[in-house]
Parts: C-alpha cells; sequence; structure tokens
C-alpha cells in the first residue's frame, strides 16, 4: 500500500507519528510523510524507510494566537496542495491526518473524493489545548467556534483516533459515534526506548524533564522544587529538553533562584537522541498542572517512555494519570505543591532501593504497554479501512491490557474495550 501521513509537527520529534510510519513501511508499504522543517534540514529525506518531505520552516515560539493561527493556515493550504498533487501523480491507498490542528484534515479534501480512506489522529483535544494555552474562555465564541470545527474535521474523515480514554469519553459526548472511534495510546517503542547500563562512575545525580514548555507543563513547579533541596543534593542537576512559550520564564526562574549552573536547559532532540538522555537520568520529573483542564486530561507520553527504560518517576497526580497508573509504578506529588515535590525529589535521591522498587513494578506495566505488542491495533485498523470487504474482527482492537490494578489512586478505573 501507498499511505501519507500529514503532521504540523517535526516528524524526527514526534514519536506517535515515528512508530505509525516506521510499523508500515517495516511490512513493506510505502510511506510518504509531510512535515515540517528545523532550520538546516533538509526538504526531502528518507529515514528508515520512510519517505519525509518537509514543506515549511518553523520555530516553535508563538506567544500570540495570530501568529499561531498564521502559521498553522499556510501549513494546512501548503499541505493540502502538495498532498492532492501526489494523490493524482500517484493514488494514496490511505491518508493519516495528525491534529494540531484538527481542520488540517481538509488538506485530504482531494484523495477523499476519490474515495481514499482518510484517519484522523487526535493527538489533543484542540479546543481545551487552545483555550489553556492563550487563556480563552469556554464561552468564548472562538472556543464555540473550535467545537464545530472539530466536529466537521471528525465527520469528514473516515475514522478518527484519539490519545487516550478520557478523551474517548469527551469525544463521544460532543461529536462521534462510537464505531467511528479508535483509542490508541502513545506507547514506547522497545527499538529506542530500551534500558541501558547507567554509568558507575559518574559523580552527577541526574534529574530530567524532556517535553514543551508552556505554562501548564508546570516546570516552573519543578524548578521551585529543586531549589527547595538543591543544597541538600550537592551533586544533583536538573536537566530540562524541550521548546516553547514559557521558556524565557522558566530559564529567568532559574536564574533567579541562583540555579543557573544547575538548573541546565537544552534544546529539542530527536526521539532517538532523547531516548539515550532519558535512559542516562537517575530521576524523572512529569508536573502538570492540575489547574489547566488540558494538561489535567493530556496523557504524557514520557512517562511510559520512561518506564521503559528503567528510569522512576515522580508524577503530578493528575486526572489522567491517576486513571493508567498507580502509586507502585509512580510516586505521586499533588499538583501545583513544589514542596511536597521537593520532599518526594530529595526521598528518591537518598532512596536507591526505592528508586529500584518503582523500576520494577513500572517494568511489569511496560511490558503489556509498548508498540511492540500494541501496533497491531492500528495495523489491523489501516487494513480494514483500506478493504472493509475483510471481516470487521480483523479491525478490531487487541483486548485491553492497560487498565490499572484493581484499588489504584482515587478510584479511576478504565472502561471496557470497544
Amino acid at each position: 500500500m501507498k499511505i501519507c501521513m500529514v503532521v504540523y509537527s517535526f516528524y524526527e520529534n514526534d514519536t506517535r507519528v515515528m512508530q505509525y510510519a516506521s510499523a508500515l513501511a517495516r511490512r513493506g508499504d510505502e510511506v510518504d510523510i509531510i512535515a515540517l522543517r528545523l532550520p538546516g534540514q533538509p526538504k526531502y529525506e528518507v529515514i528508515e524507510g520512510v519517505h519525509v518531505h518537509r514543506i515549511q520552516i518553523r520555530q516553535v515560539n508563538e506567544r500570540g494566537r495570530f501568529s499561531y493561527a498564521y502559521r498553522l493556515m499556510r501549513f494546512c493550504i501548503l499541505s493540502g496542495v502538495i498532498l492532492s498533487w501526489k494523490h493524482l501523480s500517484r493514488r494514496y491507498s490511505l491518508i493519516h491526518v495528525h491534529n494540531v490542528p484538527d481542520f488540517l484534515v481538509f488538506s485530504a479534501l482531494v484523495p477523499r473524493l476519490f474515495g481514499t480512506p482518510v484517519i484522523l489522529d487526535i493527538h489533543d483535544v484542540l479546543p481545551e489545548m487552545y483555550a489553556d494555552k492563550f487563556s480563552v474562555s469556554k464561552d468564548s465564541l472562538i472556543f464555540k467556534t473550535m467545537l464545530q470545527v472539530e466536529k466537521l474535521s471528525i465527520a469528514f474523515s473516515s475514522h478518527t483516533i484519539i490519545a487516550n480514554h478520557l478523551w474517548y469519553d469527551r469525544l463521544l459526548s460532543r461529536s462521534v459515534r462510537p464505531e467511528k472511534l479508535t483509542t490508541i495510546r502513545n506507547y514506547p517503542d522497545p527499538h529506542n526506548f530500551h534500558p541501558c547500563p547507567k554509568d558507575n562512575k559518574k559523580k552527577k545525580f541526574l534529574i530530567v524533564y524532556p517535553g514543551s514548555l508552556n505554562w501548564y507543563q508546570g516546570v516552573d513547579v519543578a524548578i521551585k522544587a529543586f531549589a527547595r533541596v538543591a543544597n541538600q543534593m550537592p551533586e544533583a542537576e536538573f536537566h530540562i529538553y524541550g521548546e516553547g512559550s514559557a521558556k524565557p520564564s522558566f530559564t529567568q526562574l532559574a536564574k533567579t533562584l541562583g540555579l543557573s549552573d544547575r538548573v541546565l536547559f537544552h534544546p529539542f532532540l530527536s526521539a532517538k537522541e532523547i531516548a539515550k538522555v532519558m535512559a542516562s537520568a537517575d530521576l524523572a520529573i512529569e508536573p502538570k498542572q492540575a489547574r489547566s483542564a488540558f494538561a489535567n486530561e493530556a496523557s504524557s507520553m514520557k512517562i511510559l517512555e520512561f518506564m521503559a527504560v528503567d528510569v522512576p518517576l515522580i508524577v503530578s497526580r493528575t486526572r489522567i494519570h491517576s486513571y493508567y497508573y498507580d502509586d507502585s509504578m509512580v510516586k505521586f506529588f499533588t499538583p501545583h505543591d513544589d514542596t511536597e515535590l521537593a520532599d518526594y525529589i530529595l526521598e528518591l535521591y537518598k532512596d536507591a532501593n526505592l528508586r529500584k522498587q518503582f523500576v520494577a513494578n513500572a517494568r511489569q506495566y511496560v511490558a503489556r504497554n509498548n508498540w511492540n505488542v500494541r501496533k497491531q491495533e492500528y495495523l489491523a485498523l489501516v487494513d480494514w479501512l483500506v478493504d472493509p470487504s475483510r471481516p470487521r474482527a480483523e479491525a478490531e482492537p487487541l483486548p485491553r491490557t492497560d487498565a490499572p490494578p484493581t484499588g489504584s489512586a482515587h478510584g479511576y478505573s478504565a472502561p471496557t474495550a470497544q
């Protein structure tokens, strides 16, 4: 089959897209990617059998809604033109479009008119994300308009994939029929994310956060917590990898707290590069803000990835993290509470046995929830959409194995399989 994916992100940094594309390419499908380009990158490159077309340069620095919207619209129009031309030259079997934005799915208008199935993959629910990113009221016209755009985008698609089970329920409540919606979580790929031998000679204790740097990620809480206990951890450093609109304020905070030499900021790295960095860490922090409606339900892929590389985690007790994980797998802290987070950083720093206990329990969970185990859910869906004459049972997801154990934190229970 010949398949095209469209994504408003950098392919080599987007693990979810890379996993889909690599799984298809490894089984013999021809895969094109239409994506963004960093300065200095080639416009076209073949990466592990996947043909990557980088059509627009982007720097992740939008602070205003209009500059953000302009870049999205430009990419949508350009990708639509390129996708239409490529489809008319040699028809695709399937188009897979990733949000954000939701309306990017309309770049596949010409293939859709020719009867080609189109998947809309919702990584993040855009109305809530936009509201938090730009402080937009949910009663505002723009939020209500985005809800309608979401509904129209899903209606246009042949099938929609959503990234977690809380958002599955939300989409059902406002725009989607159950038979048109499949949940596929972000799973770590053991090809990249696997345990590595630790350097026993290193003198530093490395705490790591990799991800986007927006206010709702709570990185400021983690910096303040580290500042509280830094003097009791003389060889510890906090390394932050990523870009985003809040990066200048986070950098200034570290400087104000006198931690410029111990809270170190690094740019985005490719999935393979960040996997090595994560595997070298002694402790990871996922500090999302629960007061953000979006962040409270946005599942962090990095949690499972750190589990896959045998690194213990301290995690903000958001609704989505409590849903999937329990206190045996990660050390939960109360969102926004930098004092409690500081106590737990110090506790895990001092207690190597406790770190090993979290790693051992998490290892059992990730053994059931990694891309090698779960990728058939996606491949079966693709095959069924391309050839609906196949028995529907062949395209149904595998039985759920990602539910937390009985008695998990706060009583959130996983739904039954769709």
